[in-house]
């Protein structure tokens, strides 16, 4: 196996709640290496860009309006199988369905607001650090 790199953003509902440490926290304990990471307000035309991908879905209005309503925390991650690894990490969209000890599991309450992102290829991976995150702050 080889180290891989990965995204992950901890969403507004988390940040409000001030989960953002216990959430860092278990990201370390799961073996990850946070190379770089901030907190940063997304404006309305970045967070439309970043979620492009969605534009089309009728939740598309309110996922903006939900992500751009407050302060998020952006990072990278470093390990092995980083990409798979943390999806496991997260759990599943929909906190109900989520298994136990996951992050949306115990931080989440709904398919909206679930509390952190997770990126689910290294492709996306890739387009989603270099995104937020110049080269000069990845270390």
């Amino acid at each position: 196996m080889t180290e891989e790199l990965t995204f992950t953003m901890i969403k507004p509902d988390a940040v409000e709640k001030k989960h953002m440490a216990s959430i860092l926290s278990l990201i370390a304990n799961a073996g990850f290496e946070i190379i770089a990471i901030k907190m940063k307000k997304l404006k309305l035309k970045e967070a439309e860009s970043f979620y492009g991908i969605h534009k089309e879905q009728p939740f598309f209005s309110n996922l903006i309006s939900f992500i751009t309503r407050g302060p998020v925390v952006v990072a990278v991650l470093k390990k092995n199988n980083a990409v798979e690894d943390f999806r496991k990490l997260i759990g599943n969209t929909n906190p109900e369905k989520a298994e136990n000890d996951t992050i949306r599991k115990r931080f989440a309450t709904s398919v909206g607001e679930n509390a952190i992102h997770g990126s689910d290829s290294l492709e996306n991976a890739k387009n989603e650090i270099s995104f937020h995150f110049s080269e000069k702050e990845i270390f």
